[in-house]
């Protein structure tokens, strides 16, 4: 059955999925901003998948007023869209660093292809998502179970998807989540998904794949200290 995002008779692009495992939130960043400085109208697509350790984000428009009681846990300013979020363990983030350009696709609908990947992602389990008008993410109830935060530069993306698999929600207390005082969040595992991050990141990297017309090839995690060099979409193909 062909999922929704996806164009009959249109071959998939190759692109590279690396998951990272679990990591501090500030090399990734780095490294994100590092591949996509470097890329150009022949790099490869990659899909970054990561698990952070505890870090409050606050986004370009964020407010530091929304950021209430950060505690032990660290808060650092980026360059993406939006306001304050939390990223911890059992989280799944996803890093879609993708051409628009060459997907031939806007930014309204990289971000409505993101989301509906999500949804879809739920159905699985049978957990019955929306969209939000005016408020970016995914939600289940009213409860925020995914937030997006993207960044585009030259017309390729960085930065991307937090996803609540697994988690303690206790720290989203601490702040305004997304900039909403008294904004509810949850996550699969408390919506009656499974325990397993590994259960879920394939159906959702899947999910996205569908969106996007891409062929998710696995690679190694880059080395954040030294980036693993961009690679061009032909010398993939060739592989």
């Amino acid at each position: 059955m062909r999922r929704q995002g996806e164009e009959p008779g249109v071959s998939p692009r190759p692109a590279i999925v690396r998951d990272l495992g679990r990591q501090p939130y500030e090399p990734v960043w780095r490294g994100m901003q590092r591949f996509t400085d470097l890329r150009d109208e022949a790099s490869i697509d990659e899909v970054w998948v990561v698990e952070h350790d505890p870090v409050f984000t606050l986004g370009q428009a964020g407010k530091p007023e929304h950021v209430l009681m950060p505690g032990d846990i660290p808060v650092i300013h980026v360059d993406r869209g939006g306001q304050v979020t939390y990223h911890g363990p059992g989280q799944i983030v996803v890093y879609p660093l993708l051409d628009l350009r060459r997907l031939r696709i806007g930014v309204r609908d990289y971000v409505c292809r993101i989301e509906q990947a999500v949804i879809d992602t739920l159905a699985e389990w049978n957990i019955g998502a929306q969209r939000r008008a005016g408020a970016p993410g995914v939600y289940v109830n009213d409860a925020k179970v995914a937030a997006l935060g993207i960044r585009v530069r030259r017309g390729c993306t960085f930065h991307g998807l937090a996803f609540n698999a697994a988690m303690d929600l206790a720290p989203f207390g601490r702040i305004n989540p997304c900039g909403y005082a008294g904004l509810q969040v949850t996550s699969v595992l408390d919506l009656g998904g499974p325990s397993s991050m590994d259960a879920m990141k394939p159906v959702l990297l899947d999910a996205m794949a569908a969106q996007f017309g891409l062929a998710l090839q696995a690679a190694p995690p880059p080395d954040l200290a030294d980036p693993l060099p961009v690679v061009a979409a032909s010398s993939t193909q060739a592989a």
